[in-house]
Protein backbone atom coordinates (compact mmCIF):
# COMPACT_ATOMS: atom_id res chain seq x y z
CA UNK A 1 0.00 0.00 0.00
CA UNK A 2 2.70 2.44 1.00
CA UNK A 3 4.84 1.89 -2.09
CA UNK A 4 1.80 2.04 -4.38
CA UNK A 5 1.00 5.46 -2.86
CA UNK A 6 4.57 6.67 -3.47
CA UNK A 7 5.58 6.53 0.20
CA UNK A 8 8.61 4.91 1.75
CA UNK A 9 7.90 1.91 3.93
CA UNK A 10 8.89 2.80 7.49
CA UNK A 11 8.20 1.07 10.80
CA UNK A 12 6.08 3.94 12.17
CA UNK A 13 3.93 4.07 9.00
CA UNK A 14 3.38 0.33 9.03
CA UNK A 15 2.59 0.45 12.76
CA UNK A 16 0.04 3.24 12.25
CA UNK A 17 -1.67 1.31 9.44
CA UNK A 18 -1.79 -1.84 11.60
CA UNK A 19 -3.21 0.18 14.52
CA UNK A 20 -5.88 1.69 12.25
CA UNK A 21 -6.76 -1.70 10.81
CA UNK A 22 -7.46 -2.88 14.35
CA UNK A 23 -9.05 0.38 15.58
CA UNK A 24 -11.14 2.07 12.90
CA UNK A 25 -12.35 5.56 13.82
CA UNK A 26 -9.59 6.03 16.41
CA UNK A 27 -8.23 9.42 17.37
CA UNK A 28 -4.51 10.22 17.34
CA UNK A 29 -4.10 9.44 21.06
CA UNK A 30 -5.63 5.96 20.66
CA UNK A 31 -3.47 5.31 17.61
CA UNK A 32 -0.36 6.40 19.53
CA UNK A 33 -1.29 4.08 22.40
CA UNK A 34 -1.81 1.14 20.01
CA UNK A 35 1.46 1.83 18.17
CA UNK A 36 3.37 2.08 21.45
CA UNK A 37 2.19 -1.37 22.53
CA UNK A 38 4.42 -2.78 19.78
CA UNK A 39 6.97 0.07 19.51
CA UNK A 40 7.30 1.87 22.88
CA UNK A 41 9.87 4.37 21.60
CA UNK A 42 7.66 5.87 18.86
CA UNK A 43 7.09 9.57 19.52
CA UNK A 44 3.87 11.58 19.40
CA UNK A 45 5.33 13.57 16.53
CA UNK A 46 6.15 10.44 14.50
CA UNK A 47 2.54 9.24 14.76
CA UNK A 48 1.16 12.68 13.82
CA UNK A 49 3.59 12.87 10.88
CA UNK A 50 2.53 9.39 9.74
CA UNK A 51 -1.17 10.25 9.98
CA UNK A 52 -0.57 13.41 7.96
CA UNK A 53 1.46 11.61 5.27
CA UNK A 54 -0.99 8.72 5.04
CA UNK A 55 -3.94 11.10 4.79
CA UNK A 56 -2.23 13.23 2.15
CA UNK A 57 -1.41 10.07 0.15
CA UNK A 58 -5.07 9.02 0.27
CA UNK A 59 -4.48 5.85 2.30
CA UNK A 60 -6.17 7.18 5.44
CA UNK A 61 -9.29 9.28 5.80
CA UNK A 62 -9.63 11.92 8.50
CA UNK A 63 -13.14 12.37 9.92
CA UNK A 64 -14.26 15.13 12.22
CA UNK A 65 -17.93 15.01 13.18
CA UNK A 66 -19.12 18.16 14.94
CA UNK A 67 -17.85 18.30 18.51
CA UNK A 68 -15.26 15.55 17.96
CA UNK A 69 -11.51 15.48 17.61
CA UNK A 70 -10.17 14.12 14.32
CA UNK A 71 -10.80 10.41 13.88
CA UNK A 72 -9.03 8.22 11.35
CA UNK A 73 -9.90 5.21 9.24
CA UNK A 74 -8.16 3.34 6.46
CA UNK A 75 -9.57 4.55 3.17
CA UNK A 76 -11.16 1.52 1.53
CA UNK A 77 -12.77 3.31 -1.42
CA UNK A 78 -16.07 1.61 -0.61
CA UNK A 79 -18.14 4.81 -0.66
CA UNK A 80 -19.54 4.62 2.87
CA UNK A 81 -20.78 7.24 5.30
CA UNK A 82 -21.07 7.41 9.09
CA UNK A 83 -23.69 7.15 11.79
CA UNK A 84 -22.83 9.06 14.98
CA UNK A 85 -24.45 8.58 18.39
CA UNK A 86 -25.32 11.88 20.08
CA UNK A 87 -25.09 10.17 23.47
CA UNK A 88 -21.76 8.32 23.49
CA UNK A 89 -20.22 9.57 20.20
CA UNK A 90 -19.84 6.04 18.82
CA UNK A 91 -19.16 6.16 15.06
CA UNK A 92 -20.39 3.38 12.77
CA UNK A 93 -19.87 2.84 9.04
CA UNK A 94 -23.02 2.75 6.91
CA UNK A 95 -23.14 2.09 3.17
CA UNK A 96 -24.04 4.87 0.79
CA UNK A 97 -27.72 4.78 -0.04
CA UNK A 98 -27.16 5.50 -3.74
CA UNK A 99 -24.07 3.36 -4.25
CA UNK A 100 -21.84 5.58 -6.37
CA UNK A 101 -19.66 8.54 -5.49
CA UNK A 102 -20.39 11.34 -4.92
CA UNK A 103 -23.80 10.08 -3.67
CA UNK A 104 -25.46 13.46 -3.97
CA UNK A 105 -26.10 15.43 -7.11
CA UNK A 106 -26.10 19.19 -6.72
CA UNK A 107 -28.51 21.36 -8.65
CA UNK A 108 -25.81 24.05 -8.73
CA UNK A 109 -22.17 23.04 -8.37
CA UNK A 110 -20.80 26.60 -8.69
CA UNK A 111 -18.17 25.35 -11.13
CA UNK A 112 -16.76 22.72 -8.76
CA UNK A 113 -15.91 19.24 -9.96
CA UNK A 114 -17.54 17.26 -7.12
CA UNK A 115 -15.96 13.86 -6.46
CA UNK A 116 -17.02 13.07 -2.91
CA UNK A 117 -19.84 13.68 -0.44
CA UNK A 118 -19.22 13.26 3.28
CA UNK A 119 -22.36 12.48 5.22
CA UNK A 120 -22.94 12.04 8.95
CA UNK A 121 -26.21 10.63 10.19
CA UNK A 122 -26.89 11.60 13.82
CA UNK A 123 -28.99 9.77 16.38
CA UNK A 124 -28.81 7.55 19.45
CA UNK A 125 -27.27 4.08 19.52
CA UNK A 126 -29.29 1.23 21.08
CA UNK A 127 -27.42 1.44 24.41
CA UNK A 128 -27.99 5.19 24.76
CA UNK A 129 -31.66 4.82 23.79
CA UNK A 130 -32.13 2.66 26.89
CA UNK A 131 -31.21 5.66 29.06
CA UNK A 132 -34.29 7.93 29.41
CA UNK A 133 -32.24 11.08 30.03
CA UNK A 134 -30.33 10.59 26.75
CA UNK A 135 -33.53 10.17 24.71
CA UNK A 136 -34.89 13.50 25.98
CA UNK A 137 -31.57 15.29 25.41
CA UNK A 138 -31.32 14.04 21.83
CA UNK A 139 -34.87 15.05 20.92
CA UNK A 140 -34.27 18.61 22.15
CA UNK A 141 -30.87 19.00 20.47
CA UNK A 142 -30.23 20.51 17.07
CA UNK A 143 -31.49 18.74 13.94
CA UNK A 144 -29.39 16.10 12.17
CA UNK A 145 -26.24 17.51 10.72
CA UNK A 146 -25.04 16.86 7.19
CA UNK A 147 -21.59 17.99 6.17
Amino acid sequence: MLRDAGLRVTRPRVAVLVALDRNQHADAAAILEAVRQENPSVSHQAVYDCLHALTEAGLVRSLQPAGSSALYEIRRNDNHHHLVCRGCAQLVDVPCSTGQAPCLHLEENHGYLVDEAEIYYWGLCPDCRKQPDREAAASSSSPSKVT
